[in-house]
């Protein structure tokens, strides 16, 4: 055999080599955008259709898709549980951690490893967070004919509210009147989120509920809401809104520093109103354009439009200032924490 021969036979191993390589190569040698090309992101929202958050995660699907690299389908699916917590624990430990998943559940559900909530199964600080759509206001309210038309008076009348279950904020919120302020709250628990606790207050089944977010007031319960049969008696948030005049601040009734602390955990967690996440380990350059695509979303004029219609409100944050938030309130001291924990327990 030549020497030019056995050159040219070294110069094609090399190139069979080379080429095997490159075909070995993972899948993250792959742009972004070649990643997400054709793909579908399963978004999965925390409680059943029609709700708040299942409106604003279906609003997000019909956007979100087409400001990402690639322009992925965005499909939303709903399981409800738990207070969201059912699907928080999907989205940390059962959902693919390769950026194909999204979720949206509560805020309250991601403060119960703080609070030690039954069922638990995730680190709050290790979701991949994308960022916050809305910096919600929440309320306590009751039906026209529930007897009362201040909060002075229905933190001294008996009522019955409904509730969902131990982890969500229709229930926490309830008791925390209860604990905190000594309202006679008789709560009834079971209820599948505020959508069914306002029908069964339409039904007379309860007096009231908590849970009720002013967005959602604003967009699902507006003719409720306006008429003056559904009557907002508390706004819950560490910002008083001008939208609920005469409606009373529950920060008005904090004493000292440690008390409005207290209630920054139980009732001022709502600054994270609707927050969307991913699992933990999902590739920084995916996560970081996600994070683009969800703040380029957030100024998009069609989504803006299409919130407009819905009556929804936008006050977005970052992902990088949502963990900021997540890390201010996890770093209260423990007395506090035992305090919100134990004002919120039955």
């Amino acid at each position: 055999m030549t020497k030019s021969l056995t050159r040219a036979i070294g110069v094609l191993t090399a190139i069979a080599l080379s080429a095997a390589l490159l075909r070995s190569l993972p899948a993250a040698a792959d742009t972004v955008e070649d990643f997400y090309k054709g793909k579908t992101i399963s978004l999965i929202i925390g409680y059943s259709p029609g709700a708040g958050y299942d409106t604003y995660g279906r609003l997000i699907a019909r956007h979100f898709g087409r400001l990402m690299p690639g322009n992925p389908s965005i499909v939303p699916q709903n399981m409800p549980g738990a207070g969201s917590i059912k699907a928080a624990n999907h989205i940390y430990n059962v959902a693919a951690k390769d950026g194909t998943v999204l979720g949206m559940f509560a805020s309250s559900a991601a403060f119960e490893q703080m609070f030690g909530g039954e069922g638990v199964q995730f680190d709050t600080a290790k979701f991949t967070w994308i960022g916050n759509i809305d910096e919600s206001i929440g309320t306590c309210g009751v039906w026209h004919t529930a007897g009362v038309k201040t909060f002075d008076e229905m933190l001294k009348k008996e009522l019955v509210f409904g509730g969902s279950g131990p982890a969500a904020v229709t229930s926490q919120h309830a008791v925390a009147l209860r604990n905190l302020l000594g309202a006679k709250i008789k709560l009834v628990q079971g209820y599948n989120g505020a959508n069914e606790v306002k029908l069964a207050m339409a039904r007379g089944e309860v007096n009231g509920g908590c849970g009720m977010a002013l967005s959602s007031l604003k967009s699902q319960h507006t003719q409720e809401w306006k008429s003056g049969q559904l009557m907002p008696m508390v706004q819950l948030a560490i910002e008083r809104s001008p939208e609920l005049p005469g409606v009373a601040h529950i920060y008005d009734y904090a004493k000292d520093e440690e008390t409005r602390q207290v209630y920054d955990l139980v009732f001022g967690r709502h600054v994270i109103g609707c927050p969307l996440s991913a699992p933990p380990g999902v590739p920084n350059d995916r996560k970081l354009a996600l994070r683009k695509a969800f703040m380029s979303t957030m100024t998009d004029k069609a989504f803006l439009a299409d919130a407009d219609k819905l009556k929804l409100d936008i006050t977005p944050s970052d992902g990088e200032g949502v963990e900021k938030l997540f890390s201010r309130f996890f770093g209260y001291p423990k007395p506090v924490i035992e305090k919100a924990v134990a004002a919120m327990k039955e």
